[in-house]
């Protein structure tokens, strides 16, 4: 389960990195996994320091910090 949750984290990472902004319904239709595996993995990610929410109306979005964006676009420009 452990395993799971981590890539699970992995994967989220990677799209807020792409994205931006995300819910979470986007991340769960785009990793097609199950919802507790989602929060898991966005708690993983919290605990961690890598992610923050911000509420706008009634909808919490998560994005990346901008210290873990910065590393987003590095790996990414580096092909990592």
């Amino acid at each position: 389960m452990k395993e799971l949750v981590g890539v699970a984290a992995g994967k989220i990472w990677l799209i807020l990195g792409k994205k931006g902004e995300t819910t979470i319904p986007q991340l769960i239709k785009s990793l097609n996994e199950d919802d507790s595996i989602v929060s898991q993995a966005l708690g993983w990610l919290a605990r961690e320091g890598k992610i923050e929410s911000v509420i706008k109306g009634k909808t919490e979005y998560f994005t990346l910090t901008k210290a873990e964006h910065e590393t987003y676009i590095k790996t990414q420009k580096e092909g990592l």
